[in-house]
């Protein structure tokens, strides 16, 4: 009966381990050759980055901190160019500060952030040097504390752009506007309104604001309003959901805060909630930046 049993216990031992070898020999559900992705998390912060069509554009990345400081830091990571951060960047979407430019000093005074970038920020090409400005004005005035930034180059205040040598302001605010349309005839009666679009590419929403200059005594928010009731001619991918039907029947301009009160087309032809967000956010975001006021609300 022993040498039975032990017979038995060397057969069930040996087919368990022919199962197990068995089981070698096929792939798990993981395959070899498969690659896992980190992805990060975190809240989201506004960025400007370029588009393909090189429009500076707002659309939002994944950010982990929360001090000042260090959220600028890693929003400049997100805009340099080969940073660690560029692979989190839609494709649509691409960094312009130039590879390899690092920060030597930030400081944050009085709402004022001072940024000290490395030489390598002065090569950036002449078609861009315009555009880098404004992608660090927009991202970093984002922030609650940033009011303005003060950029240096090796310890140097940048008094002008690295490439046209035009003259910069010191204090670098949304006053420069972004993707600028300039129609003036002379410096007098000069109107500065900023109009945010809406545009969609691989099933990814952003906004594009164009800065509109001229010569024009016309009211700044029936210029807002009147421009978002047309598309504009820059691209067919930027977009406008406001009716030509929609008018703006009055508004009251407090110190912080805009209310406007529409017609009832304000939301005529839109069907999908998203629709009507992404309009109220182009409303929004459009006479923030062209008022400078905090809070924009809609009535009809």
């Amino acid at each position: 009966m022993i040498k039975n049993f032990a017979k038995r216990k060397f057969i069930v031992t040996t087919f368990a381990f022919f199962i197990f070898f068995i089981t070698l020999l096929f792939p798990s559900n993981t395959k070899p050759n498969q690659i896992t992705k980190n992805y990060i998390t975190g809240t989201k912060q506004a960025i400007y980055l370029l588009n393909k069509n090189d429009y500076v554009s707002r659309t939002e990345v994944i950010v982990n901190k929360n001090e000042t400081i260090k959220l600028a830091e890693e929003l400049i990571s997100y805009l340099t160019l080969d940073s660690k951060k560029q692979i989190y960047i839609p494709e649509i979407f691409s960094p312009i500060i130039p590879k390899d430019t690092k920060i030597i000093s930030i400081d944050l005074q009085d709402h004022l952030l001072k940024i000290n970038f490395s030489k390598e920020f002065l090569t950036i090409p002449s078609a861009y040097e315009e555009k880098i400005i404004e992608c660090l004005i927009y991202t970093l005035t984002e922030l609650d504390d940033v009011e303005g930034l003060l950029i240096l180059v090796e310890g140097k205040l940048l008094e002008q752009y690295p490439n046209s040598h035009k003259r910069l302001p010191h204090i670098l605010t949304r006053d420069i506007g972004i993707n600028k349309i300039i129609q003036i005839d002379n410096i007098a009666g000069v109107s500065k309104t900023t109009t945010y679009y809406l545009a969609n590419e691989n099933n990814i929403s952003y906004y594009v604001p164009i800065t509109l200059l001229q010569n024009t005594n016309k009211d700044k928010v029936e210029i807002v309003i009147e421009r978002l009731k047309t598309n504009p001619h820059l691209e067919t991918n930027l977009r406008s959901y406001l009716n030509a039907n929609a008018e703006l029947n009055s508004y009251e301009l407090l110190e912080e805060e805009i209310k406007l009160s529409f017609n009832e087309a304000l939301f005529e032809g839109l069907k999908s909630e998203d629709l009507k967000e992404q309009l109220q956010y182009s409303i929004a975001l459009s006479l923030k930046d062209t008022l400078n006021v905090k809070t924009v609300t809609l009535l009809t």
